[in-house]
């Protein structure tokens, strides 16, 4: 039975398991992506995600918190500088899980766990967002287009 198990326990024992998250928090953190696999994704994202809410209001409490947990000053500094800046209006969804397929020696099914605002595949950064066309006709781009039609058809018919 299953009682109580909350979360995957990954086969570890917990300061084992408190250790490997933390440092693959680190490694995130640091690279913005890493490859790893589904089930270890799965845990790192429930254990980035409140850390990275957490540094969005940068006060004391908060670095201490987030240290507790990370146990690098260099990651706690970039978190609380650089990710923060990027997420700060985002409601949450800070990471993204794409699964790779399964790794060559024992078949595991291997996953790619990254911070979404900093994929410049998924939201490029320097192209302004689309524009949305509400219907086919009368439009900003047909009313500038129609004076300048006709200011050529009346060129055409003095000459």
């Amino acid at each position: 039975m299953r009682h109580g198990k909350k979360f995957n326990h990954l086969s570890r024992k917990t300061a084992h398991r408190k250790a490997m998250l933390a440092n693959m928090a680190c490694s995130l953190i640091e690279h913005k992506r890493i490859n790893t696999t589904v089930a270890k994704a799965k845990a790192l994202k429930q254990f980035v995600e409140p850390l990275v809410t957490k540094s969005k209001e940068d006060t004391t409490h908060n670095r201490r918190v987030v240290f507790a947990k990370l146990r690098q000053k260099e990651a706690v500094a970039e978190l609380f500088r650089e990710v923060a800046a990027k997420v700060g209006d985002r409601p949450g969804g800070y990471t993204r899980i794409i699964k790779l397929g399964n790794r060559l020696g024992d078949n595991a099914d291997m996953a790619m766990i990254e911070l979404v605002d900093y994929n410049d595949t998924y939201n490029p950064s320097g192209a302004a967002k689309k524009k949305t066309r509400r219907s086919r006709r009368g439009g900003a781009s047909k009313a500038a287009a129609a004076p300048a039609a006709t200011q050529e058809k009346a060129s055409n018919e003095e000459e």
